[in-house]
């Protein structure tokens, strides 16, 4: 297996201190731990309804921690402005509906998508890194590419939702077939949602994966053995 890199999502350590409103638990402190304990990468999801990250946590993470800090956001003129303003190292754009409980699916990469490129091009001038998250489908991976973006996140909730082997199976070969398209392009590989200690292994082994992108997983471990043991173990399995 090669080096697979992973970036930790910290935005349920924001949605318990949310939950009280308080200064604890402490996103600079858990992007600190993260970077510390073999995480590579810092991700946060900046949502419209801020209901875990704030535009704080966004600042002082990127100002107060020494690391890679990854954006997730919807594209929209404000958080295209955001990002504009925290220089992030880089960003994903992601779907976002006003009442799901989390991402449902990727990007619908077609028709008419202006503003979407104007968004990749402004953040891709200004140096930050664009990813876009996808469907494992050709079409959405190859119009991704035509509007700019220089990677690629593929959504791995149906793999990660799948039972029995036979289903999961399929859902594996449709990954893989997206990344082979995915570095035919020359365009970077990412993966994640719903990826957790149990069925990680498979997508981490897929040529030319790039980075895993996980959250849920890593901070509901981390209530019983502690944030710095579940990244280090979440390490340990991807590599």
């Amino acid at each position: 297996m090669k080096n697979v890199k992973l970036g930790v999502n910290i935005d349920h350590i924001a949605t318990l201190r949310q939950a009280r409103k308080e200064k604890n638990p402490d996103t600079v402190e858990a992007a600190r731990v993260v970077l510390s304990s073999g995480g590579d990468m810092v991700v946060m999801h900046l949502r419209g309804d801020r209901r875990h990250v704030q535009e704080s946590d966004v600042e002082r993470v990127r100002q107060d921690v020494k690391g890679l800090l990854h954006l997730e956001m919807a594209a929209t003129p404000e958080m295209e402005k955001l990002a504009l303003q925290f220089q992030p190292d880089s960003v994903c754009i992601v779907p976002e509906l006003p009442d799901e409980v989390t991402t449902q699916g990727g990007l619908k990469v077609g028709g008419k998508l202006d503003g979407l490129e104007k968004i990749i091009r402004n953040l891709s001038e200004s140096g930050i890194e664009v990813s876009l998250f996808v469907d494992p489908e050709p079409q959405f991976i190859r119009n991704a590419r035509n509007l700019g973006a220089d990677s690629i996140e593929l959504c791995t909730s149906k793999y990660s939702e799948s039972w029995g082997k036979k289903l999961q199976a399929k859902e594996l070969e449709r990954l893989e077939l997206a990344a082979c398209l995915v570095k035919e392009l020359n365009m970077r590989l990412h993966a994640g949602h719903g990826l957790d200690y149990y069925n990680v292994v498979p997508v981490a082994r897929i040529e030319g994966m790039d980075y895993l992108n996980i959250g849920f997983s890593i901070i509901s471990r981390a209530m019983f053995v502690g944030l710095k043991s579940a990244v280090a173990d979440m390490k340990r399995l991807i590599q």
